[in-house]
């Protein structure tokens, strides 16, 4: 029943988010459902609750829904309901929909249970590196966010209501929110993941910056 269901959810959310915001679309969720069921079995986690809250998390997202928070764990209880899930892995894995989110640098958001730890790392691992990265921009562009814009510092947001409401350029967003993922990874195989991916948006953002000053340009002597 459980396999049964799995596959129903993942034919679900694939429709579901068929014509989506592409950094939010059925590939990210694939690849977060793939990601949190590799860290669920180094982390002995239940990797049914992991694979569901996985496929689910983005069924309803926030940013998409008029900044409802909520929009999420209520789809996807509805859904889960609607294919007589047990109440107690219903109430799971909304709970996890509910806290996976990163609601702004001031905010702790720690899920409460093993489970809820590996689906927001693996959601997190997904917004760093070279696909994070990909899909600041893409989200940037979909808002139509500017690229940069120096006189508008990045804003250490403390709350979710202030977090919800920025509309900084794409670059600040790593400075508010990406470069702070590594240290906040709640696994010790997704720290290890999410160091190397660090490095790497550091790397891209200090070439960024060159390239904005114009100091990668070397007059060629002769």
């Amino acid at each position: 029943m459980s396999r049964l269901l799995i596959e129903r959810t993942e034919a679900f959310v694939r429709e579901r988010l068929d014509a989506g915001d592409v950094g939010h679309d059925w590939q990210h969720v694939d690849r977060v459902r793939r990601t949190a069921v590799m860290l669920g079995a180094a982390e002995g986690a239940d990797l049914i609750v992991v694979e569901l809250a996985a496929l689910l998390h983005d069924v309803a997202d926030w940013k998409f829904h008029d900044g409802d928070e909520f929009a999420g764990s209520r789809a996807a209880t509805h859904w889960l309901r609607s294919q007589l899930a047990a109440p107690e892995l219903v109430t799971l894995v909304a709970q996890i929909i509910d806290e996976v989110s990163f609601k702004g640098a001031g905010v702790q958001t720690q899920p409460t249970t093993l489970e809820g730890q590996v689906v927001q790392d693996a959601d997190r691992l997904d917004a760093i590196g070279a696909i994070g990265i990909a899909r600041a921009f893409a989200y940037g562009g979909h808002k139509k966010r500017a690229l940069y814009d120096p006189l508008i510092p990045p804003t250490p947001h403390d709350s979710f209501e202030a977090y919800r409401q920025g509309t900084g350029p794409t670059i600040n967003h790593f400075h508010e929110k990406l470069l702070l993922l590594k240290d906040r990874m709640n696994t010790a195989t997704a720290r290890q993941i999410a160091a190397s991916r660090h490095r790497f948006m550091e790397a891209f953002l200090q070439q960024f910056a060159r390239e904005w000053n114009g100091e990668d340009y070397r007059p060629v002597c002769g």
